[in-house]
């Protein structure tokens, strides 16, 4: 018998079973993880988030698992066949391939060879030449001639005894589970071109020739060989070794032939029926064991692939949320355009929009004296500090705009920023954007969001599908509903972790607050639109539908600045101000006198403070917020300066040093924003002069790094980069193509090409000028 599922959960996590009953007790109870990370430590011994999203994730497959494994059970007992032995084999069944293979003799379906052969009563024969081969198949399959139940001869009796045999062989789930781990750990994933597709398929040429064992795979090669499959590019195979060579002849029984035949005492000893029997073997593995393991191995390719690629969006995705806020500054929000002109937009430092423009200082009209003076006047207006410019196209020259600006008129004390506008144009038609503007038009909508989220990233990509910023690898070819599911997750850890002022917030970012809801977050802003600033958390309490429950999950999360306690401007949650007021009478101080307090504060002694309701932890992190109340966790406010005159791939030069954002993170390096519309890529092995497993260790999105520039190739539009500034690029380039550049052996053929079909700043998985070697 397994262990319960918390016992389980419990192994996996390497904690305590008392841990994972209460974690699991509060989720089943509509507790939200950031809630129980954050507000439950004592509850559950301190399991952080990363451990709860785990557990949440293996609790649903595990609960899964026991609902089939009860289905399963239920079923081989109403046909009559539920044997002891069975039964304790489908209680230990660990996973659900395990069940499957256990239940595959038992599973209803459609009436095969094998269930028609054994209605002619051919089981005897079958099962007669499996036992005593030195029976000759042709003399005893005689005596099972019966035209009346379709056996006309002894030949279709064979037919027929072979069917069952092999039936019985690949759904015997010791054997197939064997061979599942022996293909597992051997086979190869090839794949050739297609006739007639080389030119229609020239994105995919890296895996026109290609081969790598299929536990070697990574994320972004197996989606490129799916995909290149789906479109009708390649051909995809999983062949053992001894199948690589497709010109060699076999010559005898291949290692999972000889497993079949080994599982039911089967040899070539020159009896009458070993031929046959071993006839049998050999169809058995080619015509159903291999094809079925075949698709199934490359059904858990891709599983591995999408978990990987998902994996490495929600981790962009964090990265790009929890991104360092310009802050509360009026800024001026520049989305550059060419023939269609500057979208200009102007937000007070609360996000308020309180100007619009459009500027034309490019072709065809080149009105650049006139746009400078419309942005002075505008930014003197509105008292603006910050430019906030997107880095779509005719980013650098709407740049060099802004440049003149501040040039031009110092006295204004602008400063320019270029920022990602991943995702701008989504939000600008989307319905949140008609609802909150109706009346603008939307070009002007990216505007603001582009000044927006220099202001307050997280606040503004809250509105925003996860799945449109463009930060993920292959996210059009993963499971959809695994990728939302984590991307919400991130959002809501990330929300949380910041927490949002209740009186400045919008819809979407109340949405993402424990306990809250879309139409919760709408009656919250409804109330404070009819009554005006919450002055304390306990007002929530008022908002119609949110309830006692409600209030408890959310309240932590919801700041109110500048209101009648100053706790709520803080992450002490309201059930905890006892506490506080316990602490306060202690030392005599009143609260507004003890936040900030750092030197005092740290002589407070946590364990003489606890009680029988709130634990140390709880009482160390009341007192993390009496020091900093309300602190952000996300780093301080730095940007990239990009170079001038360097603009355009054509102005790159080996050697040159350059200072840029990382705008995407992946498994095999990094994509640098250089400032020339065309991110670069820092392969893995460039990033440190360090050995580097996960390049998440040394950079992610968003942070600001030098690069040295290795190779340029500007038809391709491919720029390779290095993090290690001492690297000498010529003697690199002399050196053995790929290999110099200390790529694994997969990357040498497969990473340097521009991944297809996918976003160009997050997906030109290319490295410029890097010989292909076959």
């Amino acid at each position: 018998m397994l262990p319960a599922i918390n016992a389980r959960l419990a192994d996996e996590l390497a904690c305590r079973e008392a841990q994972v009953t209460a974690a699991v007790q509060l989720l089943d109870e509509g507790a939200t993880v950031p809630f129980i990370a954050r507000y439950r430590k004592e509850v559950t011994g301190g399991l952080d988030d990363t451990q709860l999203r785990n557990l949440e994730v293996r609790l649903r497959y595990l609960r899964e698992l026991e609902d089939r494994r009860g289905a399963v059970i239920a079923s081989v007992q109403e046909q009559g066949k539920l044997t002891p032995e069975l039964q304790a084999a489908l209680l230990t069944a660990d996973n659900k391939q395990r069940l499957e293979d256990l239940y595959l003799p038992f599973k209803p379906k459609r009436r095969t060879r094998a269930q028609i052969a054994r209605e002619a009563g051919l089981d005897p024969l079958a099962q007669g030449l499996l036992s005593d081969p030195t029976q000759n198949p042709e003399a005893s399959a005689a005596a099972f001639v019966d035209a009346e139940k379709g056996v006309a001869d002894a030949k279709a009796a064979l037919d027929g005894a072979r069917a069952i045999l092999m039936e019985q062989f690949s759904e015997d789930a010791e054997l197939v589970g064997a061979l599942r781990q022996h293909v597992a750990t051997q086979a190869h994933v090839k794949t050739r071109l297609v006739d007639g597709k080389a030119e229609e398929g020239a994105k995919f040429s890296d895996y026109f020739e290609y081969d790598e064992p299929w536990r070697d795979v990574p994320s972004h090669r197996a989606l490129a060989v799916l995909r290149g499959r789906n479109e009708g590019i390649l051909t995809l195979a999983l062949p053992l070794p001894e199948e690589l060579d497709e010109t060699a002849k076999p010559t005898g029984p291949g290692v999972c032939e000889l497993k079949i035949a080994r599982r039911f005492g089967i040899e070539n000893q020159g009896r009458a029926a070993d031929k046959w029997l071993q006839d049998t073997v050999r169809l058995t593995w080619r015509a159903k064991i291999a094809l079925s393991l075949e698709a199934e191995l490359i059904n858990q390719l891709r599983e591995r692939a999408e978990g990987a690629a998902i994996q490495v969006f929600a981790n962009n995705m964090k990265d790009l949320l929890l991104a360092a806020p310009a802050g509360p500054r009026a800024t001026m929000g520049l989305d550059p355009g060419i023939r269609t002109g500057v979208k200009v937009a102007v937000v007070d430092a609360t996000g308020k929009l309180l100007d619009t423009h459009t500027v034309y200082p490019h072709e065809p009209r080149r009105q650049w004296d006139e746009s400078i003076a419309v942005l002075a006047a505008l930014a003197s207006k509105h008292k603006v500090e910050l430019i906030a410019i997107g880095n779509g196209t005719a980013s650098r020259e709407t740049d060099k705009l802004a440049a003149e600006l501040i040039k031009k008129y110092p006295e204004l004390k602008l400063t320019k920023l270029v920022v990602s506008e991943a995702g701008a144009s989504v939000y600008s038609a989307s319905e949140l954007a008609a609802k909150e503007f109706p009346t603008l038009d939307v070009s002007l909508r990216g505007a603001v969001s582009i000044a927006r989220r220099l202001q307050d990233p997280l606040a503004e990509l809250v509105k925003i599908d996860p799945k449109s910023i463009g930060v993920g690898q292959y996210q059009h070819d993963v499971n959809q509903l695994d990728l939302a599911r984590s991307l919400d997750a991130v959002v809501e850890d990330c929300v949380n972790a910041v927490g949002v002022d209740v009186n400045m917030a919008s819809v979407p970012l109340l949405t993402r607050i424990s306990g809250l809801n879309a139409t919760l977050a709408q009656q919250i802003v409804n109330w404070r639109d009819s009554n005006g600033a919450f002055r304390n958390r306990k007002e929530l309490l008022k908002v119609p539908r949110l309830g006692e429950k409600t209030f408890e999950q959310a309240a932590g999360f919801l700041r109110v600045m500048n209101g009648d306690n100053p706790l709520d401007a803080s992450a002490v949650h309201p059930e905890a101000y006892p506490l506080v007021d316990k602490i306060v009478a202690r030392v005599n101080r009143p609260v507004k006198s003890l936040i900030g307090d750092v030197s005092f504060i740290k002589q407070l002694k946590p364990a003489e403070l606890t009680d029988e309701r709130f634990g140390l932890p709880t009482v160390k992190d009341i007192l993390q917020e009496l020091e900093k109340p309300g602190r952000d966790p996300r780093p301080e406010f730095k940007t990239a300066s990009f170079a001038e005159g360097v603009e355009e791939i054509a102005d790159l030069q080996v050697d040159m040093v350059l200072e840029g954002v990382i705008t995407n993170v992946t498994n095999f390096g990094a994509f640098v924003d250089i400032g020339v519309h065309q991110d670069g890529l820092v392969h893995i092995s460039m990033l440190s002069t360090k050995f580097v497993k996960d390049p998440r260790e040394v950079v992610k999105a968003g942070d600001v790094v030098k690069v040295k520039v290795l190779e340029v190739d500007a038809k391709r539009k491919r720029i390779a980069l290095t993090m290690r500034l001492s690297d000498d690029s010529q003697k690199r380039a002399n050196e053995s193509g790929v290999q110099a550049q200390g790529m694994s052996k997969g990357d040498k053929r497969h990473v340097q090409r521009q991944q297809p079909a996918e976003p160009q700043n997050a997906l030109a998985a290319a490295l410029s000028g890097l010989k292909l070697k076959r």
